[in-house]
């Protein structure tokens, strides 16, 4: 049976780290979902394109990555139909499934309503908190493989802000669980 994990990469893709993540992915023939952010897939397309094309997956982070709590509900459901057009122009990507992850994991129970209609939301179990100035590079990978379990869904940031720590953590993330057997596939 196959010991399968699930990466995710939230904020990108920005042309300063998501190739890099790109690259340390291929090394471990790994696989990945980015839930991007509208705004950056309009200025980086040939970024996104790349993304589909080694085979990882696109997906919903809202166009502007907006504070559900503090956005109007009809605000917040065409700004994510806003990033879904951008993913849409990808004919690689599958879009008979439509993911999508409410930035900062926090959503209002009448947006998720109407999202789930189009949507499947996507949360996770292992947050790296890699964009955490205040956590060390090492501790961001210790908590992150202390707590990841089979079937976890993981999230590292393909941000500016995440950068110092993801770009420790991530190689050794993907070199400790493969060597315990384990695969990285897209959602």
């Amino acid at each position: 049976m196959n010991k399968v994990l699930y990466l995710t990469f939230d904020d990108g893709p920005i042309p300063e780290v998501t190739p890099w993540v790109l690259e340390q992915l291929a090394g471990y023939n790994a696989k990945a979902t980015f839930f991007c952010v509208g705004e950056n897939v309009a200025k980086y397309p040939h970024i996104a394109a790349e993304i589909v094309k080694q085979g990882h997956g696109l997906a919903n982070h809202t166009f502007n990555h907006l504070k559900g709590w503090q956005t109007p509900v009809a605000d917040y459901v065409q700004n994510t139909a806003l990033c879904q057009e951008q993913l849409n122009q990808f004919p690689a990507l599958n879009t008979s499934r439509k993911l999508f992850r409410p930035p900062y994991g926090r959503i209002s129970p009448a947006q998720a309503a109407i999202l789930r209609k189009e949507y499947e939301l996507i949360m996770w179990d292992v947050l790296t908190n890699d964009y955490d100035a205040t956590l060390s590079p090492e501790l961001c990978l210790e908590k992150a493989v202390e707590h990841t379990v089979e079937g976890s869904i993981i999230v590292f940031h393909d941000s500016l802000k995440a950068q110092r720590n993801m770009q420790f953590a991530l190689p050794k993330f993907l070199a400790h669980f493969t060597a315990q057997g384990y695969t990285f596939e897209v959602l």
